[in-house]
């Protein structure tokens, strides 16, 4: 499922750019990358619960976007297309925003899929029990 969301994601990102212009795509592309990433999160470690891996997604999608303070993802970006689509070249702040909207778009999703995941039932069985 999550690769399936990872590839749906994809093709979301393109659909927006193909239909909408400036902020709107740019930004509504940034919370689809979270969202990727989130969806490539669950997919590696699909046992995480859905506020860690929007969590891992959110804190990857800022480093990512921290990194570009320094000139490495621009040098890269240069020489591969890849590389700019996955680094990116310049900082834009407001990117950290909308990363945390994908993020927690992803979040909800997640969370109304696995209603009943096996880490978030473990809440009920790690409260205290009472002694006889």
């Amino acid at each position: 499922m999550a690769a399936a969301a990872a590839v749906v994601t994809v093709g979301a990102g393109l659909g927006l750019r193909t239909v909408a212009a400036g902020s709107v795509a740019k930004y509504g592309g940034d919370a689809l990358y979270t969202v990727l990433l989130l969806a490539l999160t669950v997919l590696v470690a699909p046992r995480l619960t859905p506020l860690r891996a929007a969590g891992t997604a959110l804190a990857a999608s800022w480093a990512i976007e921290f990194l570009q303070l320094s000139a490495v993802p621009a040098e890269l970006s240069r020489h591969s297309a890849v590389a700019r689509l996955i680094l990116g070249s310049t900082f834009n702040a407001p990117d950290l925003f909308w990363y945390m909207v994908g993020a927690a778009a992803g979040w909800l999703v997640l969370a109304a899929l696995r209603p009943h995941h096996p880490v978030a039932a473990g809440f009920a069985r790690a409260s205290p029990r009472p002694r006889p």
